[in-house]
């Protein structure tokens, strides 16, 4: 009688072929879901990196509107103790739909005016009410769509749902790196240059960082 055929290299192998397809699937699935993202910030990360020799020109737009004096009434009832307060809702109502601005950001007040900033991506922008006539005035800065997605690049003035994408967008770059490097690691029995080439990825920044950056 011959002595049972021993199943430790069936598993072993088994073993290998499940954890390469887990590591497969989380891999293109994270690719799919932040590759438009890596897009945008790869281009974006050349665009900042030259921002000198590609800034843009700013377009600056002025615009006047007079409150109705039942708001005005209102607003002057809602002077704060504070310096900064958001306005009062149909204040704030009033003035977006008078402006191309977003009125959700606290005002700063004083005894004669209330000055809303309004910054946005690739600009800036602001209101400024007069207490006594209900005068109202803006100025909306554009400088451009280079300049606008270098600030969704960093965030900047972008709002809590475009923080939200950067986490979890950060979150799928992560899966995809770990992922891609242990499918690294499975393949690189077959693949001799896996290693020096991650050693490289490594060692070049490290250099440049090190050698030339004081």
């Amino acid at each position: 009688m011959h002595a049972p055929t021993s199943s430790r290299p069936a598993t072993k192998k088994s073993r290998k072929a499940f954890w390469l397809k887990q590591l497969h699937m989380w891999h293109w699935m994270s690719s799919a879901v932040s590759l438009i993202g890596l897009l945008l910030f790869a281009i974006t990360g050349f665009t900042l990196n030259h921002a000198a020799d590609i800034e843009g020109t700013p377009v600056v737009t002025e615009k006047a509107a007079q409150m109705p004096p039942a708001l005005l009434a209102r607003l002057k009832a809602a002077i704060p103790d504070a310096e900064k307060a958001p306005l009062p809702p149909a204040v704030a109502d009033w003035v977006e739909a008078s402006f191309p601005v977003k009125a959700s950001a606290d005002a700063e007040w004083s005894e004669s005016e209330v000055y809303l900033p309004a910054p946005r991506p690739g600009g800036d922008a602001w209101v400024a009410i007069d207490l006594a006539t209900g005068e109202a005035s803006s100025e909306v800065t554009s400088r451009g769509w280079i300049s606008y997605l270098n600030d969704l690049h960093k965030g900047r003035n972008s709002g809590g749902e475009w923080s939200l994408f950067i986490d979890i967008f950060a979150f799928a770059c992560l899966v995809f790196a770990i992922t891609g490097l242990f499918l690294l690691q499975l393949h690189s029995a077959k693949r001799k240059s896996t290693w020096p080439l991650v050693g490289m990825g490594l060692a070049i920044p490290a250099a440049i960082a090190i050698i030339f950056i004081h």
